[in-house]
């Protein structure tokens, strides 16, 4: 009995372990997620600069504008697609992020459920007589609140 116990709690240790590699990645990629739109809004300024500058220019014969403007977009593609890459590859890492976190919570839930079957029915007691006080303090409150208003509309 002893012994299983303890591998429970080894396997619990394990867990919460993992639990905390899994909230570290999460919290990188938050952090990452806003430095990763920051560059893509940078990146757009930059595009509407440079259309800007290109409409505002006086016009030069045709074709060199257009090379120009090729030329400067050459690089902001080749910038974008990384990123586009970037983003295509955190997606599916996101969900798998968002599935961990779901079984993390039910893992968590039944870790409840275990403590509350190894806690005293006593404390289960308490907690359930508790439970019951303040559903009755909030009924009282309710019904008060409810009369309080009644009375109030009434005249």
């Amino acid at each position: 009995m002893l012994l299983l116990l303890l591998l429970l709690l080894l396997l619990l240790l394990l867990l919460l372990l993992l639990l905390l590699l899994l909230l570290l990645l999460l919290l990188l990629l938050l952090l990452l997620l806003p430095l990763l739109l920051l560059l893509l809004l940078l990146l757009l300024l930059l595009l509407l600069l440079v259309l800007l500058l290109l409409v505002l220019l006086p016009p030069p014969p045709p074709p060199p504008r257009l090379l120009l403007l090729l030329l400067l977009l050459l690089p902001l593609l080749l910038l974008l697609l990384p990123l586009l890459l970037l983003l295509l590859l955190l997606l599916p890492l996101l969900l798998l992020l968002l599935l961990l976190l779901l079984l993390l919570l039910l893992l968590l839930l039944l870790l409840l459920l275990l403590l509350l079957l190894l806690l005293l029915l006593q404390l289960l007691l308490l907690l359930l007589l508790l439970l019951l006080l303040l559903l009755l303090l909030l009924l009282l409150l309710l019904l008060l609140l409810h009369h309080h208003h009644h009375h109030h509309h009434s005249q």
